[in-house]
């Protein structure tokens, strides 16, 4: 099944400089937006309130929003755990907020819609399991990207590791940029988003780089732009369907996966567009204007003399 009837002929190395420029234009308005703005950081880094209520029967979580928000509480994450009948309530922090009473406010402002709710457990979330979070987070982040150089560097030519790996920083960095632009909560399910589009690019980009190496071994006598535009033109039908088919079930989560799911779905749909963007247009550009050559893909030559020389 192929999404073109026929390879397209797409110039994409003549055209990268434009490529550069969107790409520099998200990375400069990414880091002026986390710098001005931040990000909204949700209650698994900052801390905060946890509740656990029981309902008699499943509970409608739009109404147990529509009700905590009405009581005070906007910001209030609230999904389900363990079963239908069981809901989570997190609260974000507030100077010298009395625990007890939050719990309370919480609970009689569900009881207006469900009178038979049971308030099971209230706990603090301090702050400092926020940062500890966070900074595992940031060494989860780090421990991919190094993990990434080191699978790179062994299954490919350093200029296309390099170009790869700066690929898959490229595409996290935008998530981020977005995520402080719209202010919507980033949280542990967010992070895991960044971390799986992290490897979903880095998946693209090598299959479009061993297309490279194909087209290069058998088409040494073309120049390397008219290579590298054959590779990508070639695996253009796979990328774009790949895409697509992620997108739809992505889609489909965030419209009908609920409130808890939406970060990780949103951060999931701009990382395929982000990630597609990127192995399409950037990788491979960086490949070519890091000088990549056939040659630099050809196999070792053997030393006919230093096997005669060998008993």
């Amino acid at each position: 099944m192929e999404f073109f009837k026929k390879t397209p002929t797409i110039r994409f190395m003549a055209n990268r400089r434009w490529f550069y420029g969107l790409s520099a234009i998200m990375m400069i308005a990414t880091l002026a937006l986390l710098l001005t703005r931040g990000l909204n950081f949700g209650i698994d880094f900052t801390g905060g309130v946890v509740l656990e209520i029981a309902y008699p029967q499943s509970a409608d979580l739009d109404q147990a929003r529509e009700a905590v928000a009405a009581a005070g509480f906007p910001e209030a994450q609230i999904q389900n755990f363990g079963t239908t009948r069981d809901i989570m309530v997190r609260v974000l922090p507030q100077e010298n907020q009395d625990v007890v009473q939050v719990g309370n406010r919480i609970a009689e402002a569900l009881r207006t819609v469900e009178p038979g709710i049971e308030l099971r457990r209230t706990e603090v979330v301090g702050p400092q399991v926020g940062e500890e979070l966070a900074e595992q987070g940031g060494l989860a982040m780090l421990f991919t990207f190094l993990m990434i150089l080191i699978y790179v560097g062994f299954r490919f030519e350093k200029k296309m590791g390099l170009s790869a790996v700066l690929g898959a920083i490229h595409d996290p960095i935008v998530i981020l940029g977005f995520f402080s632009l719209t202010q919507l909560p980033f949280d542990l399910s967010v992070l895991a988003a960044v971390l799986a589009v992290i490897g979903y690019s880095l998946n693209d980009t090598v299959v479009v780089f061993d297309r490279v190496r194909e087209v290069f071994i058998s088409t040494r006598k073309a120049e390397p732009a008219e290579m590298l535009d054959l590779a990508v033109n070639q695996t253009l039908s796979r990328t774009l369907m790949t895409s697509f088919a992620t997108l739809f079930v992505v889609g489909s989560l965030y419209l009908f996966g609920g409130e808890a799911l939406k970060g990780f779905s949103i951060a999931i749909i701009v990382g395929v567009i982000v990630g597609t963007f990127s192995s399409i247009f950037v990788a491979g550009a960086l490949a070519l204007d890091m000088k990549l050559k056939p040659t630099d893909l050809m196999p070792p030559v053997r030393d006919d003399k230093e096997l005669d020389a060998i008993p």
